[in-house]
């Protein structure tokens, strides 16, 4: 989370694009994302060279020498934020424009890369140089900020204050998941250095993102200290889809900003039959569109197998099923209706799930969760691809309080269950004696059978109910007409003081 002063200048500088004519948040978002990626480039440019320096290895710089961009040469030099940011309006506009976007555009050299697809249709939508200079100029206070704060995830709570502006859902149920729940996710599935991963509705990759931060703190010398990991991490581990490519674009870029050189971030629709993928992932993370409809003809028919139904909350979990290789695990939120509801579709996908796989953990969220964007209750579903059953007993949890305020303003506060889901998590064994009156516990396979396959925790949970004895109402009327008694002294009292 970030606060005062940076809150402040990150709104100065949004304020600044839409004065200046760019309203559509993602546009906004975009257009920020090529200044940072633009200014990072500089930053890590200088630190490479540096680190190169001190361990006596030679280091060449993109910007060295001549740079060639269409059918001209031009000094490298002056494409370095650095330089070109003490320029005059007009110049630095002509070069941003003419120069330095073009030469973003073709930075990376693998053309089938993530960065490559989406950055070759990206347009400079800056209108004015005397915008652009104030946009400059406010992104170098910013950083100098984030600078003073020395913290190692600014850059990163940065950029999800940026994403947060996205407030609005899609036409497709599509809103954004917050960070502290996504890393909550990745720390229950513990993702390991030869995992495959994948997003089928990646948005702005923010669950990829959090799985190589948990692996660059908790699996670093595994991932990094071995060439053949470190080349898998690069490369092959993180797969991601979406059919907004202004997301896709926005993700790619998050991904490299975060230090995966080459995501397989691609424009796809994973219900279609454009998605040929089965029993590719280890490791799913998702938070899938709710409230979508689909027409059947467009739905993998594979799919429609599993579940016969319009619904995408559904077909994704169906999905996720045919996506993951045997061993696979998934981590996904679903609407609440997923647990309960009573339609063939939904109960079938719930059969699925309980008798011909593995289904480990629901973990129940309060409707509050994702306010502003939605009011909807949600649950965690968390489960293993087996294709052959498994699950002898489910982990319920019911999540109360995420350590924000379930209104819309979403204060900091301090109850917060998250800990102690993920350390129960980590510890089922001691799981097993806990009674249905408290905050976690086991219901056997059975059971569930026995209710429709029914998952969610109400169904299960018992109230205790404490009994509290209350007076007689003959003791009630005893002391009522004590106090009216004691009330027409007081008031004979203060009439004798008063002389009436």
């Amino acid at each position: 989370m970030i606060t005062g002063e940076l809150k402040n200048k990150i709104d100065s500088l949004w304020e600044i694009f839409w004065t200046g004519g760019l309203t559509n948040p993602l546009d906004v978002i975009e257009q920020m994302t090529y200044m940072m990626f633009i200014r990072d480039l500089d930053d890590s440019d200088n630190m490479h060279a540096k680190e190169a320096a001190m361990l006596g290895l030679p280091y060449k710089s993109i910007f060295a020498g001549e740079v060639k961009i269409g059918e001209r040469s031009i000094d490298g030099s002056q494409l370095k934020w650095s330089v070109f940011h003490d320029f005059p309006a007009a110049k630095m506009y002509s070069v941003m424009q003419e120069w330095v976007f073009p030469f973003i555009k073709e930075l990376h050299g693998n053309k089938e890369s993530a960065y490559a697809k989406y950055m070759s249709d990206a347009i400079f939508k800056v209108p004015t140089p005397l915008m652009l200079d104030k946009i400059v100029t406010a992104l170098d206070d910013i950083y100098e900020q984030m600078a003073q704060l020395k913290k190692a995830d600014t850059r990163g709570d940065v950029y999800e204050y940026l994403l947060s502006k996205l407030a609005n859902a899609g036409v497709n149920g599509q809103f954004r998941t917050p960070r502290h729940i996504i890393n909550m996710m990745v720390e229950l599935m513990q993702p390991k250095a030869d995992e495959v991963i994948c997003d089928p509705a990646c948005g702005t990759s923010g669950f990829l993102v959090a799985a190589s931060e948990y692996l660059k703190k908790n699996r670093k010398e595994d991932v990094f200290f071995n060439r053949q990991n470190k080349n898998h991490y690069m490369n092959e581990m993180f797969h991601g889809f979406d059919m907004d490519r202004t997301m896709l674009r926005i993700g790619a870029m998050n991904m490299m900003t975060h230090g995966v050189d080459n995501p397989k971030i691609e424009y796809r629709d994973s219900l279609s039959d454009q998605n040929p993928d089965k029993d590719k992932y280890s490791l799913i993370l998702a938070n899938p569109p709710f409230k979508g409809s689909l027409d059947y003809e467009i739905v993998s028919a594979d799919l429609l197998k599993v579940c016969k139904t319009k619904k995408t909350e559904l077909l994704f979990v169906a999905l996720f099923l045919r996506m993951l290789k045997v061993g696979g695990r998934c981590a996904c939120i679903v609407p609440d209706g997923v647990l309960f509801g009573s339609s063939n579709a939904h109960k079938s996908i719930r059969k699925e799930l309980v008798e011909n796989n593995r289904l480990e953990a629901v973990i129940s969220m309060p409707s509050g969760v994702f306010k502003p964007y939605a009011g909807v209750s949600t649950a965690i579903l968390i489960f293993t691809k087996t294709g052959h059953g498994g699950t002898d007993k489910v982990w319920f949890y019911d999540m109360k309080a995420d350590g924000l305020s379930l209104d819309d303003k979403r204060s900091e506060i301090k109850e917060n269950d998250i800990p102690d889901i993920i350390a129960r998590f980590r510890n089922l064994e001691a799981e097993a004696d806990r009674e249905r009156t408290e905050q976690s516990f086991f219901v056997p396979k059975e059971e569930i059978v026995e209710n429709a396959y029914d998952l969610s925790i109400n169904k299960y949970k018992k109230v205790e109910y404490v009994p509290i004895e209350y007076p007689s109402t003959q003791e009630i009327m005893t002391d009522l007409h004590e106090i009216e008694m004691k009330i027409g002294e007081e008031m004979a009292a203060l009439e004798e003081l008063l002389g009436l």
